[in-house]
């Protein structure tokens, strides 16, 4: 007999026998013993999940002569009639190739005939969102009015593709992906009963290279028991997957985290020298990431097993570098599907990644500086903390004694001279962010109309000059008061702007963004508030406003704001205010609804 895949000789041939997927087994099973089957069943899930499995062990289930507990028996005559594909009254059929009305309609004429067999007449429709939409309305009818023992199991990947009025005549299953765990069991399980001898690690990579298909899984453990002549090993594995060693995926973050450039190039290198797949080197990393990510909080949810350099990596290295390097690398992941030189992408990401780390660099690096001064006295040892803090304190009294000290002890030592890296790192001051209400006052006093609308005109190719993450921020944010000097600018909510506000990155891109877009020749003090914080600062800035012209000759004679008053509106709403009628209940809920500057009330 000619060999056989793996996949099909350990085919599940009872609902026991399938892997992951308790929920939907013990429902089918509870459904034959109580005797509750309804006419029509959706399988929906991930390729390689046991949705086409699932629906033969169920026809045999309802079929078999002899079944115990909602199980077939797999002995009598109609359960192997079914396993070699001789039984007439199940009846399996493709719909990516038999997608027409035409086909449908054959299947409309045959339910009319009573099994000749077993107890039902079991129609199993793979793909079945293939279907034309002809094809889907002839089926409907057969669906609405379904004749006396018979039932249709459909199975599809894409349930979203499928008519509502199908969904809604079915009962729907949802299969879900293998986990990696219970793929390496099986896959164990298995070569334990062939005989032929595996490493776990190795079980591993294919698990997490099967993505979640049991019938991946199984395919691919068999490229692999092919190449190493009926041996899995991880040296295999690898090979035949196009995995990275975890060793490798853990030098190759190091160096990035490092800001090594050369060496994650080198890295890089030797990855490509040996023949692996950028796509799967890519998902490894996301991969490696994510344990990273998870592994203070939930360790058990990470999917290898810790070395010294992950561990060092996770202790040393804050969650935000985990988020900002998976969202770099699912964006390459994305780029890499439109291109044939996936090769440059790859080395453009490595030099990305190790320009991001150098915005948050891990705490091991910094702690290490004073290393090469073990004698210098405690006021020396904060130096370093005190270095790290110049760009929020530039003028801090405790910057000047490291600095003295250092350079003193350079000509004597010469072994502590990296002590003065740290010292030329920051050389980018802290942007200050205002945020109390004499700073919107000090700016809606010099405001121009003309400033706030350079500003308004740019606002969006600011927005999009920022990387993803910091666009966020500033999407739920408009400016709202701009003057030469000066920049209002509100959020919807609190905690962004206080998130915003301590974004040092995204603040000096913003203040120089915005005096190269609108051709000013200084910085603008930025002023962040909430949308709820600006009617009451307007409103008590125009009435301050009207208090300081509350004079004789102010009252005569009013001036405006400014010459050119980007904020005259404000007084102006007033002056409305005053002049209209205060009970109108009418004009009062239009300005509720439209805002003031929308609402004009005329005499007739």
């Amino acid at each position: 007999m000619a060999y056989q895949a793996l996949y099909r000789t350990w085919r599940p041939q009872k609902f026991s026998d399938m892997i992951g997927q308790e929920v939907v087994t013990r429902t089918l099973r509870n459904t034959i013993i109580s005797n509750q089957i309804t006419h029509a069943y959706l399988f929906s899930g991930p390729r390689g999940t046991g949705k086409t499995s699932a629906a033969k062990i169920f026809a045999k289930a309802v079929n078999c002569l002899h079944p115990v507990d909602g199980e077939p028996d797999d002995t009598c005559e109609i359960c192997l009639a079914i396993n070699d594909g001789s039984f007439a009254d199940v009846i399996e059929m493709d719909a990516a190739s038999n997608n027409g009305v035409d086909e449908i309609r054959q299947i409309r004429e045959d339910v009319n005939y009573a099994p000749t067999q077993g107890k039902y007449k079991v129609y199993i429709i793979d793909e079945v969102h293939m279907l034309s939409t002809g094809a889907f309305n002839a089926l409907l009818k057969t669906l609405e009015e379904p004749p006396a023992n018979v039932i249709f199991i459909l199975a599809t990947t894409e349930p979203q593709k499928i008519p509502a009025t199908i969904i809604s005549r079915t009962q729907r299953f949802d299969f879900k992906r293998i986990s990696a765990q219970d793929a390496m069991n099986r896959m164990a399980y298995i070569l334990d009963q062939v005989g032929d001898s595996y490493d776990e690690d190795a079980l591993r990579v294919i698990a997490n290279a099967a993505d979640g298909g049991m019938r991946d899984a199984l395919s691919i453990l068999d490229q692999v028991l092919s190449f190493g002549d009926d041996t899995v090993t991880l040296e295999n594995a690898l090979l035949v997957t196009g995995s990275v060693t975890q060793s490798l995926l853990g030098k190759y973050v190091q160096a990035v985290q490092a800001q090594d450039t050369k060496l994650a190039l080198a890295k890089v290198e030797e990855i490509l020298d040996a023949g692996k797949d950028v796509n799967r080197f890519v998902e490894d990393l996301i991969s490696y990431a994510r344990d990273l990510l998870l592994y203070t909080e939930a360790p058990d949810l990470i999917t290898l097993v810790p070395d010294d350099n992950f561990k060092q990596l996770a202790q040393n290295t804050p969650a935000q570098t985990w988020y900002r390097m998976i969202d770099i690398l699912s964006d390459t992941q994305q780029q890499l599907r439109y291109t044939n030189r996936p090769s440059v992408y790859l080395e453009v990401l490595t030099v990305k990644l190790s320009a991001d780390a150098g915005a948050s660099i891990s705490a091991a690096p910094v702690q290490a500086t004073p290393a090469p001064a073990p004698a210098q006295t405690t006021p020396t040892a904060a130096a370093p903390k005190s270095q790290t803090e110049v760009p929020t304190q530039p003028t801090s009294e405790s910057v000047t004694p490291a600095s003295v000290t250092a350079t003193a002890a350079t000509p004597d030592t010469p072994a502590q001279q990296p002590a003065k890296k740290p010292v030329e790192k920051p050389a980018e001051t802290k942007i200050t962010v205002l945020d109390e209400q004499s700073a919107v006052f000090n700016v809606l006093r010099e405001a121009t109309r003309g400033d706030l609308s350079r500003v308004q005109t740019v606002w969006s190719d600011l927005v999009n000059s920022l990387p993803v993450p910091q666009q966020a921020m500033l999407n739920v944010a408009r400016p709202i008061a701009a003057s030469p000097d000066g920049l209002v600018i509100a959020f919807d909510f609190d905690i962004i702007r206080i998130n915003a506000s301590r974004n040092n990155d995204l603040l000096t891109t913003m203040t120089k963004q915005l005096r190269v877009l609108t051709e000013s020749n200084k910085d603008r003090q930025l002023v962040f508030i909430t949308n709820e914080q600006w009617p009451e600062m307007r409103a008590a800035f125009v009435q301050e406003t009207r208090g300081e012209q509350a004079t004789p000759q102010a009252q005569t004679s009013p001036q405006p704001v400014a010459d050119d008053p980007g904020m005259q509106g404000l007084m102006d709403e007033v002056e409305q205010a005053d002049q209209a009628e205060p009970d109108n209940p009418a004009v009062n809920e239009a300005q509720a609804i439209f805002g003031q500057d929308f609402v004009e009330t005329q005499d007739d």
